[in-house]
This record gives C-alpha cells, sequence and structure tokens, in this order.
C-alpha cells in the first residue's frame, strides 16, 4: 500500500527508528503494537460499519484506536510492508471452546506470517490476550512472560499450522493455512462478526491490553487482570468508571464521540452485561 503515513504510526507505537527490517526489530514492533494499540470492539457498540481494507483500518489507529484482527493485523502487515518487511496474510480459524472440535481454517481470523533473516515467524497483533511477541513458525512450546503457548502442524488443515493458547487464555487455539490471502478473503467472515447477534463481538464489548507480564481485559463491564500471581477482576458500576478505565489503561479517549454518542455507547453496554449477568444467575 502506498503513501502510509510510518512515521505517524511508528510514533503511536513510541518507535522513532526501527532500523533495517530485523528480528530483533520485528520483535519490538510486534510488542508495541499489543502494549499500545488493544484489541477493541468499539465501533460495532458504536453502530459504526468498518471494513477489512487495511487502509481504513491504518487511519483509524493514528486516530487513537485499535480494533479486532481484521483491522489490528492488516494494518501492522501494511506498516511491516512499507518497512521492507516480508509479510504475508493467512486464514485462520479460532477454536474457541475446548468442548467443541476444532472448526478448522474458517476464515474468521486474520493472521500472518513474515519471513526475516531466513526464517518464518508467526506474527499476530490480533488475538487479544495471547502473542506478545512473534513466534519462530516452528513446532515447539514457548513461554512469553505467566503464559504457555504451542506452535505444532494442523491437525485439521493440510500444511497449516496449529497455535494452542495458554489454558488460562479466552480461546483454545487457532488453525491457520499458508495459502496466501487478502482482505476480500474475510469481507463475509468480517460481516458476520460485527453485525450478527450471535457474534460474541456484538454481544459484549470488550478491550485488551498485552504486556510483558499479562493481560488487561474489559469485557462488558469487568475488568480484569492477568498475570503470573493469577486472576483478579471488578466491576465497573458507573459510566465515569468505565470510560475513565477505557482512557487510563486502554488509551482509548472516544475524542472523536459526542456526549451524546457515549452516553448511548454505555446504556447499550451496561444493558447488555446486567442481561449476561442475568443469564449467569
Amino acid at each position: 500500500m502506498r503513501n502510509v503515513d510510518v512515521q505517524s504510526y511508528l510514533r503511536r507505537l513510541g518507535i522513532p527508528d526501527p532500523g533495517p527490517p530485523s528480528v530483533a526489530g520485528l520483535h519490538a514492533l510486534h510488542a508495541a503494537h499489543v502494549e499500545r494499540v488493544p484489541f477493541e470492539t468499539l465501533e460495532i457498540h458504536l453502530g459504526r460499519p468498518t471494513t477489512t481494507d487495511p487502509r481504513e483500518s491504518v487511519a483509524r489507529i493514528l486516530r487513537g484506536r485499535g480494533g479486532y484482527c481484521f483491522h489490528l493485523n492488516g494494518a501492522f502487515a501494511t506498516l511491516l510492508h512499507a518497512l521492507g518487511y516480508t509479510v504475508t496474510w493467512h486464514r485462520g480459524g479460532v477454536h474457541g471452546a475446548p468442548e467443541s472440535p476444532a472448526p478448522g481454517v474458517t476464515g474468521d481470523h486474520l493472521t500472518l506470517v513474515v519471513a526475516c533473516e531466513g526464517r518464518s515467524w508467526f506474527v499476530d497483533v490480533g488475538l487479544g490476550d495471547a502473542l506478545h511477541e512473534p513466534l519462530p513458525l516452528r513446532a515447539a512450546t514457548y513461554r512469553q512472560g505467566p503464559f504457555t503457548y504451542r506452535l505444532s502442524r494442523s491437525g485439521v488443515e493440510p500444511g497449516g499450522w496449529r497455535f494452542d493458547h495458554d489454558p488460562r487464555g479466552t480461546f483454545v487455539g487457532m488453525d491457520f493455512s499458508l495459502a496466501p490471502a487478502g482482505p476480500d478473503d474475510f469481507t463475509d467472515w468480517h460481516r458476520k462478526l460485527s453485525t450478527s447477534p450471535e457474534s460474541g463481538f456484538v454481544r459484549i464489548f470488550s478491550a485488551i491490553r498485552r504486556d510483558p507480564h499479562g493481560v488487561d481485559a474489559l469485557e462488558g463491564c469487568v475488568l480484569s487482570r492477568t498475570d503470573a500471581t493469577g486472576r483478579s477482576q471488578r466491576e465497573l458500576d458507573t459510566a465515569g468508571d468505565w470510560f475513565g478505565v477505557l482512557a487510563d489503561l486502554f488509551g482509548l479517549t472516544l475524542d472523536d464521540t459526542t456526549a451524546a454518542e457515549r452516553s448511548v455507547l454505555w446504556t447499550r453496554v451496561h444493558s447488555r452485561h446486567v442481561a449476561w449477568k442475568g443469564r449467569r444467575s
């Protein structure tokens, strides 16, 4: 993609000069991205349609926002390409619940592979509470902070790969194909995830931020922290607390919204949270 505002993107990541393509540079860019650009579903709950066009995703990130896998990985791939990295898009399929079989490569997830210094790297800034840094694309068990991951050959996608999440994660794993993909390959799933009443993204608001030591997550009105000490959580009962956490912890100040839009957003998120609590009880 031409005319990428690379310097503004790098400022958002806090990396003024990543240098020429290198494994060290790739790791630094990946870590900065998941620490500073949150996984979030705000646009869905604000009623603002988005697309899988990486140009749109880059523009939104430069405005201080985030997104989910199609946005985050699409934008990150665009930045990496502009910096000289060899990066390809790939279709993935998220395995959500342990009691369900792996769905295969459905296309409900976009992941990336980067070729650098003679090796291939599994790169994914859109997996929410998973990777902090890239993993070598080879079968092994990996440790990042308090979390343990595993890469292996996929049992459901011929020639593909399987990422197994830490048992404390929000999903079980993800299978992905090594066949190259592009934005149009994810259009249908993006529509489902952002509009279907059955979509978890539509039912419950979420914002997630990874750091070297753990994960902060806001699901509906429940804020949690998972790290080496375990998992703690608290409920945010007021709009002031909720918007304060969005701004202070996730960097989502919502400067591009009106007071009326924020009021509608809080009412929607809180009412769905209350309904969710009711179903659980």
